[in-house]
């Protein structure tokens, strides 16, 4: 295992670095220089200085970059720093992050000009998941804030198991709160990102301020109309271009590709997760850029009497769906296209909505799902129960 390592910075005393071994006392507080010798970082992409009477990192010729803290794992408790923002884009922080940096958490600011206190979008945490920002799948994690422009704004992250609260200027109230952590990591590296400017960063291991390491409160729990329990199957490509149907779709049935889909093909079962979300990214991993797959989803929902139901349902990227054999939509949610879904590309409940016809006894809802771009998922709800099973 990697060795671990803390660095303290005594104020009126020099650097002290120490070995942090299991169960030993971890400090109560961890200051890290912006320092070269103290982050890892790609050579020539960033200049660290003396910045309003602070050590502090930025971009060299005002671009983008990323460094990691070296030989510092984090676990639980507060993470403190100063951002100023110096330039348009989400400068973030990046914890519990791999190795490979392929998995962990972030939280970034996102900054594309004048602030706007009001903006829902300014404030936004995801999971990183085999590389793939979630960004897309986790439209509940956004919130507005105050920022300065042209001065330092002050973040403060605390950290408590599954928990989350940020604060953003203000100290006294919480600008965005997380009550489920998605990502895989309990522990793993600290890393920032941004076209800005960076000092101050402060760790303070295990200081929780009370925050309740269990996961909190999913608004999706009580309510019996997410479709939740499917089957699943492998994924395959579908290259740009091509269906998944093959003729006219017109009764008495329709032809679906075979390559695609046939009665060879393996199904798994598979529950979705909190906030009722199909993620079929933490299942699948990521799609390489520039490719475009896909897989089938099914489930079946039994009625007494035949009956008309609507399900609003949240994809990404593109859907087919199948009742009964039978096509009832084909839909893209393209994030940058005139016909993205609100909100803004994002897969959530309001993406689109359907009238779905039931047959008396057991129906089968088929849906192809295919991505090429971030997270890859759906999210699923009838209008009611009444006279349903599923």
């Amino acid at each position: 295992m990697r060795k671990k390592v803390l660095v303290i910075l005594c104020i009126g005393l020099s650097i002290g670095i120490y070995g942090q071994q299991k169960g030993k006392r971890l400090p109560a507080e961890i200051r890290i220089p912006m320092e070269a010798s103290y982050w890892e970082h790609e050579a020539g992409s960033v200049e660290f200085i003396d910045y309003k009477s602070v050590t502090a990192v930025r971009g060299v010729g005002g671009n983008g970059f990323k460094i990691f803290a070296k030989d510092l794992e984090f676990t639980d408790g507060t993470i403190e720093y100063d951002v100023e923002l110096t330039g348009r884009g989400f400068p973030g922080i990046n914890f519990r992050l791999s190795d490979d940096a392929l998995n962990g958490e972030i939280f970034y600011i996102r900054y594309f000009g004048t602030p706007d206190p009001f903006l829902r979008t300014t404030l936004q945490y995801a999971s990183i998941q085999d590389g793939v920002n979630m960004w897309d799948m986790t439209d509940e994690y956004q919130a507005a804030a105050t920022l300065f422009e042209g001065g330092w704004n002050h973040v403060k992250l605390v950290i408590s198991g599954r928990q989350m609260m940020v604060y953003v200027n203000d100290m006294e109230n919480v600008a965005l709160s997380v009550p489920y952590l998605e990502g895989e990591n309990k522990a793993g590296r600290i890393a920032l990102a941004g076209n800005v400017i960076y000092a101050n960063l402060i760790v303070r291991p295990n200081a929780t301020e009370n925050l309740p390491s269990l996961a909190g409160y999913d608004h999706t729990a009580n309510d019996p109309r997410y479709l939740r329990n499917w089957s699943v199957t492998g994924p395959k490509d579908l290259p740009f271009g091509r269906d998944v149907m093959l003729g006219v779709p017109v009764n008495p049935g329709v032809a679906i590709d075979s390559t695609l889909l046939d009665a060879s093909t393996v199904w798994k079962p598979l529950r979705a997760e909190r906030r009722a979300l199909v993620n079929l990214t933490r299942l699948y991993g990521q799609t390489a850029q520039g490719e475009r797959r896909l897989v089938w989803l099914k489930t079946n929902i039994s009625t007494e009497t035949s009956q008309e139901r609507r399900i609003d349902m949240g994809f990404s990227e593109e859907v087919w769906v199948f009742i009964n054999g039978q096509p009832l939509l084909t839909d893209k949610n393209y994030f940058g296209s005139p016909g993205m879904k609100e909100p803004v590309g994002r897969c959530t409940i309001e993406n689109t909505s359907f009238k779905v016809p039931l047959k008396a006894g057991d129906n089968e809802l088929l849906i192809g799902v295919a991505n090429y771009f971030y997270g890859w998922g759906i999210i699923a709800r009838l209008d009611t129960t009444n006279g349903l099973r599923f």
